[in-house]
């Protein structure tokens, strides 16, 4: 994918993570709510986050007593959620989370905030699905969060919208979609008091469709969906979905 280089990515973000992505603007206590309850559904009490990053999902079902173990390829930001309270004690394997195998297996494996959105393509999102198949129990649960465009954000054309908007950081995104290579831009425009930061990203779209295709073809079938970690319902012009998916 020309344009976009993920290791460019993690140095330009990875030091200010936590300020560009508070964890009360993404609903981070209910999903891990969510996420520790379908933990205890199963009859475990363990999870595995692909794209762990500074921990806002994990440390928070670390809490909770579950057992939490993590893949992520940005050592920036593993390093500081090893700097934060209790993150020390949650395993961390650096790698590609297509193919890295921590040797566990856990009850949720779970991948938020568009990561299947991987920049490689359908087949490195196809491997994706069967890592995680390879991390689950049977019968657990692959949870997968990623926007979802709508039909006016499918014509080609810029389309701008707030991402998030607080008292002292607005973020905007600015996305064009390519529906012929399915390859989706993305300009993150954070405008805080300290200034202007514009963080250029390219993936490839997963419709929820798509997704269960994915899973159909990895071993998975769709458990729940919903529009947001809240549990609204989803419909067809929801911006957002929360896919839980189970290993048959």
């Amino acid at each position: 994918m020309s344009g976009f280089d993920p290791s460019a990515y993690d140095s330009s973000v990875g030091d200010e993570y936590d300020l560009l992505y508070p964890s009360e603007a993404f609903e981070t206590e209910t999903a891990v709510t969510v996420l520790a309850a379908l933990a205890h559904a199963h009859g475990g009490k363990s999870a595995i986050e692909f794209g762990i990053g500074t921990g806002r999902i994990a440390l928070g079902l670390h809490r909770l007593g579950l057992a939490v173990s993590g893949i992520d390829g940005s050592e920036r930001m593993v390093a500081q959620l090893r700097r934060k309270p209790q993150g020390a004690s949650i395993p961390v394997w650096i790698g590609d989370f297509r193919s890295t195998c921590i040797g566990e297996t856990a009850a949720v494996v779970v991948l938020v905030f568009n990561g299947i959105f991987h920049p490689s393509g359908r087949a490195a999102q196809l491997e994706i699905f069967r890592n995680a198949a390879r991390h689950l129990l049977t019968g657990g649960f692959f949870v997968v969060e990623t926007l979802v465009l709508g039909d006016r954000q499918q014509n080609g054309q810029w389309s701008i919208s707030p991402r998030y908007v607080g008292r002292d950081h607005v973020e905007l995104q600015a996305l064009r979609f390519d529906s012929s290579s399915r390859r989706l831009e993305r300009n993150l425009i954070h405008i805080r008091p300290q200034g202007l930061r514009v963080i250029p990203t390219a993936d490839i779209y997963v419709s929820p469709q798509e997704l269960d295709e994915l899973a159909e073809a990895t071993g998975f079938q769709l458990a729940d969906r919903r529009a947001s970690w809240s549990g609204k319902p989803f419909e067809d012009t929801s911006p957002r979905q929360v896919s839980v998916y189970q290993l048959r």
